[in-house]
């Protein structure tokens, strides 16, 4: 019995790790700046538990429902998802923050519309890439592109780069699992390449980011001031770190080091191995969603799957591509772990609904 479930098990388990670890390190990069501002130094930790308590009902909750049931609401997700991202547009539910707008109140709770609208969009692109038609047919690729683009241009106009390039892998992740040829994708990528050159051309702030990554030290009291106090926490970190809750960067140093910057100070108070092990959690969780995903038995639960790995594992690999410099700086969170309720919830669901994906999967073979 365990051993028919084990990939519902590691998924579970990953899972709660990652989350516990995002409690902890949350509390450990925020409890400085939160008794500063708020006389509480608990303060963001109690947020991230409250999320990961919500998260985990959610986890179970999909986990029980069967996932195929979302495949005849595919079209209503989609819609949902679009209107939640131009809710942020609307001045009395929207809250802005650091000269973006990537967040709605409503009922006194704080909703980033753009970690829901990503799995929505999951979700449409499954049912869409699961019926018959071959997606090279201009018909089919066009509507998949024509769905992604309506999301893309509403996330961009928050703004939020990081996220709009994470929904555009996705997509194309997505288009080569469903057996895009590389000529009809070269075809496509050219002008959207040509775009994305033309949205860092128009924004300075962008192109300002792009010359920071290049050289951090040419302005490192402005643009370049986040990636350099970033090295510093990992390069102090060493191999196994100063210590849990010991971290000199956390004390203000670290732009937003309880978020997007998170990974920083585990690398610092954990060191080299400490990161290490938490990327090999994820690396494990990631695997596991794909292999529950080449195990289903319909094309419509394995592009679930697929779809969510890819969310999750573009995401992480961004998230850790700029904290190490290795691209230009963009606002991403690192899943379960940077400070986000929404973030949480969302992707603990999602975890859920491949738990049902393999629950399913053991039910056709115990059938069979």
């Amino acid at each position: 019995m365990i051993k028919s479930y084990k990939n519902s098990i590691i998924i579970g388990l990953c899972t709660i790790f990652l989350v516990i670890v995002g409690i902890v390190m949350v509390y450990s990069a925020s409890k400085y700046s939160a008794t500063l501002n708020y006389n509480d130094q608990f303060f963001y930790m109690k947020k991230q538990l409250i999320g990961g308590i919500l998260g985990l009902g959610a986890l179970i909750a999909t986990s029980l429902i069967n996932h195929k049931i979302y495949k005849k609401f595919y079209i209503v997700a989609y819609i949902i998802g679009a209107v939640l991202l131009a809710l942020v547009f609307v001045p009395f539910l929207s809250k802005s923050s650091y000269g973006a707008t990537r967040w709605i109140n409503i009922g006194g709770f704080t909703i980033q519309p753009s970690e829901i609208a990503k799995f929505c969009l999951v979700l449409f692109l499954s049912v869409v890439l699961s019926k018959g038609k071959d997606i090279n047919k201009p018909s089919k690729l066009l509507t998949v592109l024509f769905a992604g683009l309506i999301y893309c241009v509403l996330i961009m106009l928050e703004p939020n780069m990081s996220i709009t390039i994470c929904v555009g892998l996705t997509i194309v992740f997505m288009l080569f699992m469903g057996g895009l040829n590389i000529k009809t994708f070269l075809l496509g990528a050219i002008p959207i390449i040509l775009l994305g050159v033309g949205l860092v051309l128009l924004e300075p702030y962008r192109l300002r980011r792009i010359v920071a990554f290049i050289n951090p030290w040419e302005n490192p009291l402005e643009e370049g001031y986040q990636l350099i106090q970033s090295l510093y926490a990992i390069s102090s970190g060493g191999l196994f770190g100063v210590g849990l809750f010991n971290s000199r960067q956390a004390q203000l140093f670290l732009p937003f080091a309880e978020s997007d910057f998170i990974f920083s100070i585990i690398c610092e108070e954990l060191g080299f191995i400490g990161g290490g092990i938490i990327l090999l959690i994820y690396l494990l969780l990631i695997i596991t969603i794909i292999k529950t995903g080449i195990k289903a038995k319909n094309k419509f639960s394995a592009f679930l799957c697929l779809g969510i790995a890819s969310v999750l594992g573009i995401q992480t690999v961004l998230n850790i591509c700029v904290v190490s410099g290795l691209i230009p700086p963009t606002g991403l969170p690192l899943p379960f772990i940077s400070a986000g309720s929404t973030s949480i919830v969302v992707f603990m669901a999602a975890m859920g609904i491949v738990i049902n994906v393999d629950r399913q999967n053991n039910k056709v073979e115990t059938n069979s």
